[in-house]
């Protein structure tokens, strides 16, 4: 079936729509070579239609054990080459019946290079992906009935959930976590409680925690005041770590500001440098938002890490208090952990090891 992308500035890009569906979002593009599933699960990506820039996707297939969330947040996929015949000892269904099975509409087949060189220019917009027959005034209108607000509600635990370990309790407040973040905690021993993202600072404390975790997630930091206004409360009681959106959170509750980037951090392969050793680290990226460095003057953070390809602030730590956070993912190494490095500093903050 023929297909389109429409984007909000009138610009269309065809090819082969995988099903009839269509959907609206925030267009983005992704960098990475692989980790098609990782991106398709990851909550961070809610309220969006994904590019992915490399040419040929699927080629590994999908597995269970890939997905970073209870189920696919994306709106969209846009994609060069769907791969038909995935190659993978752990694969257990192509790319294409996972995509069928989860009702996310995908087009095929597009110059995404092209789509690409066009959000870089004019910056992430919004698009509708449809079946090549609906008219172009109709899919412009869906546009004005886009819903990308709010985002962290959808995507936030409903319920309180344990994870138990024999080590330094954890309380995770979720805003859109994946799973390889707990995983990475629990394997240094971690009791983790996952909350929904609307928890107050009086239970969290009440659970007696040994530390605090701010998780990645998505949308605009500054909707999520509630969640500001706890971590607010927890600073100065609990060392906290935060990652993705939690960095931006604890940046805002600690007196800082954040802004759109024009077409965000998105991919497996972005250089970031910790500058207390000068260290340059490739890391994971999903975030179109970041922290203004201007805004953080005359305030108690301190910048540690920044992004090598645009200088925009990738860490930060209280000048006295155990309190830090990062801007990109450590648990989604791309080949080496080395990122693994900020959780045990976080573990040793609980453990007053350091």
């Amino acid at each position: 079936m023929e297909g389109k992308l429409v984007l909000a500035d009138g610009s269309v890009f065809s090819g082969t729509m995988l099903g009839p569906l269509h959907t609206v979002g925030e267009v983005v593009f992704n960098t990475g070579m692989t980790g098609y599933q990782e991106v398709l699960t990851d909550p961070s990506y809610c309220g969006q239609i994904v590019t992915m820039t490399y040419p040929l996707i699927g080629n590994y297939g999908v597995a269970a054990s890939f997905n970073q969330s209870r189920q696919p947040y994306v709106r969209g996929f846009v994609i060069g080459e769907l791969c038909s015949t995935p190659s993978n000892w752990r694969a257990e269904n192509s790319l294409a019946e996972f995509l069928k099975r989860h009702r996310i509409p995908c087009l095929y087949g597009v110059d995404t290079r092209a789509l690409t060189r066009r959000i870089r220019a004019s910056g992430v917009m919004m698009g509708v992906l449809a079946p090549a027959r609906m008219g172009h005034e109709e899919a412009l209108a869906l546009l004005s009935n886009a819903d990308v607000v709010h985002l962290v509600e959808k995507v936030t635990t409903p319920i309180v959930y344990r994870l138990p370990r024999t080590g330094p309790r954890v309380v995770v407040m979720d805003f859109g976590v994946k799973r390889n973040i707990l995983e990475s905690l629990a394997r240094l021993g971690c009791d983790l409680t996952v909350v929904p993202a609307a928890t107050t600072a009086e239970t969290i404390l009440a659970m007696e925690p040994d530390g605090v975790f701010l998780s990645n997630g998505p949308g605009d930091p500054k909707e999520v005041s509630y969640a500001i206004e706890t971590v607010k409360k927890l600073v100065g009681r609990k060392p906290i770590f935060g990652i993705c959106l939690g960095h931006q959170i604890l940046a805002l509750a600690l007196g800082g500001d954040t802004y759109k980037l024009k077409f965000g951090h998105r991919g497996a392969n972005h250089p970031v440098k910790d500058l207390a050793t000068g260290r340059v680290f490739i890391t994971s990226q999903n975030h179109g938002y970041a922290v203004a460095e201007t805004s953080l003057h005359g305030t108690d953070l301190v910048v540690t890490h920044r992004a090598v390809n645009d200088g925009t602030v990738e860490g930060l730590r209280h000048r006295t208090l155990p309190v830090f956070s990062v801007q990109y993912h450590p648990e989604a190494a791309p080949g080496p952990h080395d990122n693994m490095y900020l959780f045990q500093q976080f573990y040793q903050l609980m453990t007053k090891e350091v």
